[in-house]
């Protein structure tokens, strides 16, 4: 997904012109970037945690020669994935979002007696139906992998 399509996902979802969604995802952006720059941490929580990590000079070694090294002392932008981000990229199941809309329009009343009534409805479905008897299965055999007996190599001589 390149800017552009994330600009659309987002004027989506947010009910909001594409224009306005692009305004609002450069505003974060800039605000992330000043801020870490400044040293101070950003975590979004539930996604990721941006921060500045400032190293110290130290000694190292060069792989090829073995010899010791000085290196300086640099900065770097660390961004951490957070534990709910990590799981759904590694599991595939992303969790429910909360959706905000713009304020509802006045709703009629009428509707949501209809509602009521069909939750009554449904838990009495639920008791009716039957239990399924879980059967216990046997363990799998696990079969033994057999090694192919090594041949020799022969030289043939004429």
């Amino acid at each position: 997904m390149n800017r552009k399509e994330l600009v659309t996902e987002l004027a989506e979802r947010a009910e909001l012109e594409k224009k306005k969604a692009d305004e609002v995802l450069q505003h974060v952006v800039e605000i992330i970037t000043q801020m870490v720059a400044k040293g101070e941490q950003i975590a979004i929580p539930g996604f990721a945690k941006f921060a500045r990590v400032d190293r110290k000079a130290r000694m190292g070694r060069n792989p090829a020669t073995g010899e010791t090294i000085k290196i300086k002392a640099s900065r770097k932008a660390r961004i951490t994935p957070l534990k709910a981000f990590k799981e759904a990229v590694l599991t595939g199941k992303v969790p429910a979002t909360k959706v905000v809309k713009a304020a509802p329009k006045k709703a009629a009343a009428k509707p949501a007696a209809k509602k009521a009534t069909a939750k009554k409805a449904k838990p009495a479905a639920k008791k009716t139906t039957a239990k399924k008897a879980t059967a216990k299965k046997a363990p799998a055999k696990k079969a033994t992998a057999r090694k192919a007996p090594a041949k020799k190599a022969t030289a043939k001589r004429r």
